[in-house]
């Protein structure tokens, strides 16, 4: 299960990834905002990031205008790794390297053709296991 939200600049791109998830037959929760009108990301960001922690839902997309403060938001939350991602790279790195649960993008920045393949990227990669990256996520969480 997947947990998505978004503020109002996130809106018509989280509409996009939804119905993306939906085609590939994956499951979501949608924890808001359910409109365009102006509103406060930092509740969709501790709700999904919450999701993902209390283990209700496996990883988070988060989408504010451009990302950033619906990510700063979400790693606030001991346990969350989230990645703000604006390539196909990174959301591959971040997840082999960093085992990223939860992925932020801009509504503003990213186009839906480009958010749709960071998506697949972020869901569809695993995390490498690598000693080194297991010790470096462990000197994060402590």
């Amino acid at each position: 299960m997947i947990a998505i939200g978004c503020d109002h600049g996130g809106f018509l791109l989280k509409q996009e990834i939804m119905k993306h998830l939906t085609e590939r037959g994956l499951e979501y929760k949608d924890f808001g905002t359910y409109d365009e009108k102006s509103t406060d990301y930092p509740i969709y960001g501790k709700a999904v990031a919450n999701a993902v922690v209390s283990g209700e839902c496996d990883k988070g997309i988060l989408i504010c205008g451009t990302g950033i403060g619906i990510s700063i938001t979400a790693n606030k939350i001991k346990g969350i790794r989230c990645a703000l991602c604006t390539d196909c790279f990174s959301a591959e790195a971040t997840r082999l390297h960093n085992d990223a649960n939860v992925l932020a993008l801009g509504g503003r920045v990213v186009g839906p053709g480009l958010a749709l393949k960071i998506v697949d990227t972020f869901l569809d990669t695993p995390f490498s296991n690598d000693e080194r990256h297991i010790r470096r996520i462990n000197l994060i969480e402590d």
